[in-house]
């Protein structure tokens, strides 16, 4: 029974605090900052624009 309650005490201290949120929330940001700049340029526009615009032909 004691194996059982060590596991359950253990367990209370899973998950993420406060802080730890807002790092992870500060880093999520920070990453869709950046993809947004990359994809908002003129080069991986076109080439995006390039794709997608095969992809429709290939339903036709």
């Amino acid at each position: 029974m004691r194996r059982w309650e060590r596991c359950r005490s253990r367990a209370r201290d899973l998950g993420m605090s406060t802080a730890e949120y807002a790092i992870g929330t500060v880093a999520a940001a920070a990453f869709a900052g950046i993809l947004y700049k990359v994809v908002t340029m003129d080069a991986v526009k076109t080439a995006l624009l390039g794709v997608v615009q095969q992809a429709l032909r290939l339903g036709e």
